[in-house]
């Protein structure tokens, strides 16, 4: 062994020592604590064993008493059940709450627990949101409620929210008895109060007069549109003034009517704003007042009147139409006929007043054989039916057999209906046939023409002419042909004529845009000495005809005939400027000597013998007769000048005639004649000129003087007859050649017959003039051998000649 391995050895013996001696104690401390650790572990069972009896006996105890509680807790349930109610409880904030119970069917609340806390899917909305608001201040601030509510259902519950044992619940019961009813009520009059706001919310936004008075009749509640009606500052304004929107006729006459009916609907006039307006007024009374709106229909009147106008007057329209009209409704019925249908198909007025529907008329114009003879009446019906289905109007053609052919046209309503309309083309087809017959006959005709005449378009270009044309200007057939502008038919027209006034103003008639195209006509005398009147005339369709007349000839005579008549009238002025001058220079010189035979027959003047006074007689009878052709000469030639005037005034018939008669009372006495009246009672008095009357009978009764037999009977009479005066003279005398009747109205005209001698043959002339100024007639009569009659007519009422009377023409002038 080596010495550092004893060394080694010898170190480490203390150390081994130390090591057995430290195991020594260990062993005897780990025997210490292990019989520690038994008896610890025998105390501790024993203490378990005690702690398990105990524990045994607690659970024992909680067993009982768990049993207890969860019999307790279902007799609550069963409890809670049986009385239909249910219970929310809240535990811990946040938490989802416990539900116990439930409510019966009439609720109609949701069985699943999500559905029943979803409130408004089974409340009324505004009592889930009172529910929700109520719930949240209860769990919050523990605030109780008590709620009615309203099931979507329409049934009743309540809800009790309240604090117990520091967390909330809310208890659901079914409501009954009186709480049910209380709920019932309260919930009716939530939706009264809730509809009249709505309602008064409406009323006020309505455009109409809105009014509420209480049982004494003031007015309690208007809305906007009544105050603005009444020029009020407010609602407040219109109660404390009593300012009525209606006026005292009308109040009274919704009293008037209420007698009848509580509800009231007049149309009454009010004055809105100074402005008069049309109103339909509908006011109802109740236990409890009035209630009244006003309904402006101002424009709607106004639109009706004028719509019923325009019905009335396209139905007066319609009605004067020659085409027939007849509308039938969507029911098939007759609405509307005119005359033109009535009288075309021959039917009954009372028939058609009947609304016959369409069947029926059919029927009747098929037994009144005018509709088209038929193989299939009921196919024909059906064909003719379609059209109330149409889209489109449908055109028939009928063909009827008493010759007619109608055009029938049935034109569908939008609304549905068919108007007919029926026109009668049997004249319009008959036209044509003769139109074109006509068109023939022209052609060949203005072939044939000896007048040129020709046809410019209106694009100014040759359209048609004739061969008479073409030879009268010598022209080209082949250039015609081309139809050439009216400005190169009027080149080639200027070398036989070049006019060229005369061809501008041919071109301007043709070729003119003026609105109104006037005819044109004028004379042309060309180089060669043939004269032609032309004539440009507008035709409809804005082409122009133009005609050349040849008139050389009748010209030739015209300018000998015009010569001839510039003699004669130059020869009448002369005669009846002879007849004046003569007459007026006869007036003075005859004046002098009636004037101075008078103061010779005077015996002032100094003494006559008889041979002396009979020729100063017949001076003056000679004087007097001569006068008399004076004045006539110049009452003729008053007439002729058209100045004679009618002294228009009231006359006595009967007076006038007697005066008339007075001036031929000695000629009658003369002729030893017998005159006979027959004046009519009711002869009364006329309008007319008194003065000519008396003058017209004067020359008819002296006419009749004398050509009357010696001893014969002169006849003068007066009538009324068809508002007409009827003045007759009559004679026996030699009577008038029925030859010379024509003539005796002529001035001048006079007649010797036997020992007859007639006068200047002025009488019966002036009697013409006279009668016929006064716008009346004469009729002559007469019969040789046995007397004349003459009849004059005159109005009662003859013009009123303020003016200048212009000259009757007479006969044989």
């Amino acid at each position: 062994m080596s010495t550092t391995a004893l060394g080694l050895l010898a170190s480490t013996a203390p150390v081994l020592a130390a090591a057995e001696e430290a195991l020594a104690t260990h062993q005897i401390v780990l025997t210490s604590s292990m019989i520690g650790v038994v008896c610890v572990a025998a105390a501790s069972a024993v203490g378990m064993m005690r702690q398990r009896a105990r524990a045994e006996a607690t659970i024992i105890r909680l067993s009982a008493d768990n049993a207890g509680l969860k019999a307790q807790a279902e007799r609550a349930e069963a409890l809670l059940d049986g009385e239909d109610q249910l219970i929310l409880a809240w535990s811990q904030p946040g938490e989802p709450p416990l539900i116990l119970g439930s409510l019966g069917p009439a609720a109609g609340a949701p069985k699943a627990r999500a559905e029943f806390l979803a409130f408004g899917a089974w409340l009324e909305p505004t009592c889930a949101a009172d529910l929700d608001r109520d719930t949240e201040a209860l769990r919050e601030r523990g605030t109780p409620f008590d709620l009615e509510l309203a099931t979507r259902s329409g049934t009743f519950i309540s809800a009790t929210g309240r604090i117990a044992g520091g967390r909330p619940f809310v208890r659901f019961a079914d409501l009954t008895g009186e709480r049910l009813r209380h709920a019932e009520l309260t919930e009716r009059h939530r939706r009264l109060i809730g509809d009249v706001e709505a309602t008064r919310a409406l009323f006020e936004a309505m455009p109409m007069p809105v009014w509420l008075r209480g049982l004494d009749g003031s007015l309690g509640w208007v809305n906007r549109a009544y105050t603005e009606a009444v020029d009020a500052r407010d609602a407040g304004q219109v109660r404390d003034q009593a300012l009525e929107l209606l006026d005292t006729a009308g109040r009274k006459a919704i009293r008037q009517a209420r007698e009848t009916a509580l509800a009231v609907d007049l149309r009454l006039p009010v004055v809105v704003s100074g402005r008069r307006r049309t109103y339909d007024v509908v006011d109802v009374a109740s236990a409890h007042g009035e209630a009244g709106i006003a309904i402006d229909v101002t424009d709607l009147e106004q639109t009706q009147a004028e719509l019923r106008r325009t019905i009335d007057f396209h139905a007066r329209t319609l009605d004067q139409l020659a085409t027939a009209v007849a509308i039938f409704g969507a029911d098939k019925r007759l609405q509307f006929y005119n005359a033109a249908f009535r009288g075309l198909f021959g039917l009954d007025a009372v028939f058609l007043e009947s609304s016959p529907d369409d069947g029926t008329v059919l029927d009747q114009m098929r037994a009144a054989r005018k509709l088209p003879e038929q193989a299939d009446w009921r196919s024909f019906k059906r064909d003719l039916h379609a059209a109330y289905q149409a889209l489109e109007a449908k055109e028939h053609w009928w063909h009827l057999p008493d010759g007619q052919t109608l055009r029938v046209i049935a034109n569908p309503h939008p609304q549905g209906g068919v108007t007919y309309i029926y026109e009668n083309v049997t004249e319009k087809l008959e036209l044509e046939k003769r139109h074109n017959a006509v068109v023939r006959v022209q052609g060949e005709t203005l072939d044939h023409l000896s007048e040129g005449v020709v046809v410019f378009g209106s694009d100014g270009r040759l359209r048609l002419w004739n061969p008479a044309f073409v030879s009268l200007w010598r022209l080209d057939e082949k250039t015609l042909g081309l139809k050439p502008h009216i400005t190169d038919v009027v080149e080639r027209l200027a070398f036989v004529h070049d006019d060229r006034a005369t061809w501008n103003r041919l071109k301007l008639a043709v070729t003119g845009l003026a609105d109104n195209r006037d005819r044109l006509s004028g004379t042309m005398e060309r180089r060669d000495g043939t004269v032609l009147e032309y004539s440009a005339v507008p035709l409809p369709d804005g082409a122009t005809l133009v005609t050349f007349v040849n008139v050389t000839d009748t010209v030739n005579v015209e300018r000998a005939l015009v010569e001839k008549n510039e003699a004669l009238e130059e020869a009448d002025h002369i005669k009846t400027d002879f007849v004046g001058l003569v007459s007026y220079e006869l007036r003075s010189p005859l004046t002098n000597i009636v004037g101075f035979t008078h103061l010779l027959a005077d015996p002032r003047t100094g003494p006559l013998n008889d041979k002396q006074r009979d020729y100063t007689g017949h001076i003056m009878s000679s004087s007097q007769a001569l006068m008399a052709i004076v004045d006539d000469i110049l009452d003729l030639a008053t007439i002729d000048a058209g100045i004679m005037r009618l002294q228009v005034g009231d006359v006595d018939v009967a007076a006038t005639v007697a005066a008339a008669i007075e001036g031929v009372k000695d000629r009658l006495a003369a002729n030893h004649l017998t005159l006979a009246t027959d004046i009519a009672p009711d002869i009364g008095h006329v309008v007319a000129d008194e003065k000519r009357i008396r003058q017209v009978l004067f020359n008819l009764l002296s006419n009749a003087v004398s050509f009357s037999m010696e001893g014969g009977t002169v006849t003068a009479a007066a009538r009324r007859d068809d508002e007409a005066l009827v003045l007759t003279v009559a004679d026996e005398g030699v009577g008038i050649p029925e030859e010379q009747l024509k003539s005796v109205f002529e001035r001048f005209y006079t007649r010797r017959q036997g020992p007859h001698r007639g006068g200047a043959g002025l009488g019966l002339s002036i009697v013409k003039s006279f009668v016929e100024l006064h716008g009346g007639t004469v009729e002559i009569a007469s019969h040789e051998g046995r007397g004349t009659t003459v009849i004059c007519r005159l109005p009662l009422r003859a013009a009123d000649t303020g003016e200048d009377v212009a000259a009757v023409p007479l006969a044989g002038e």
